[in-house]
């Protein structure tokens, strides 16, 4: 009888660097959002070409088991997050079960005239002030989400950048002790435009799912007008619809 090594010494190079990094995921010595070793270091260890070891790592990323993170290199990949729409938390609160490291690049913080449209989401006058702030989600080292927030900046006339890299809501409720009450949402699956693909590292043809929303504060104060982007891979949207009696 061949022995277990001659058998795999029959299968193609890149099955065997497939297989071998799928065990050490199995076994948990690759855990969830761990870094896979870099291309070189594979190559190296099991002396084959570049060719061979990418060949291995979509044969993963195929079997949804891996996945590439633009500019950072392969990652086991994780359960999606899951959002309950009919849970008014922060991204951060989303997460917290998760034990994972998160962050927020802001890449847009301005103030700029309400205008006609935000002056009527934000239930503001034309000529009033808003915050604009755009920012990058990530979970570990993954861009996740991208963040388009309008604030009135009359209600929050000291908020900040570094507000803004952390907890808004944080800010908002143990900072301002305002008290939130509900969000008026919608969501609906859109093809990304080029700074979301840039900024998600996805592919242009990939739908995404945006959601766009009203906060409200217990008072019936707009507090935010938002447009959050979700990449699909990583998020899962649930609700509970029960019927009536």
């Amino acid at each position: 009888m061949p022995t277990k090594v001659n058998e795999m010494s029959k299968k193609p190079m890149y099955r065997q660097i497939a297989e071998a990094l799928r065990e050490q995921i199995t076994k948990g010595e690759l855990k969830p959002g761990d870094a896979l070793p870099t291309e070189s270091a594979l190559q190296a260890a099991y002396h084959v070409s570049r060719v061979t070891v990418r060949q291995a790592l979509k044969s993963l990323t195929e079997q949804d088991i891996i996945e590439s993170i633009q500019g950072s290199g392969w990652y086991v990949k994780e359960e999606r997050v899951n959002y309950d729409i009919y849970q008014l938390t922060s991204f951060y609160e989303k997460l917290a079960d998760r034990h994972v490291e998160t962050h927020s690049e802001v890449k847009v913080f301005e103030v700029i005239p309400a205008r006609k449209e935000l002056a009527e989401q934000l239930q503001i006058a034309e000529t009033d002030k808003v915050w604009h702030i755009k920012r990058v989600r990530f979970i570990k080292q993954k861009a996740v989400t991208l963040e388009e927030t309008w604030m009135p900046l009359a209600l929050f006339p000291d908020l900040t950048w570094e507000v803004m890299e952390n907890s808004k809501y944080h800010f908002i409720e143990q900072i301002k002790k305002m008290v939130i009450d509900r969000s008026e949402q919608e969501l609906i699956p859109v093809i990304p435009n080029a700074e979301t693909v840039e900024l998600l590292g996805i592919a242009a043809d990939k739908p995404v799912l945006e959601k766009i929303s009203r906060g409200f504060l217990q008072d019936g104060r707009v507090f935010e007008y938002s447009r959050n982007t979700f990449k699909s891979d990583d998020y899962k949207f649930t609700l509970v619809a029960k019927r009536r009696h």
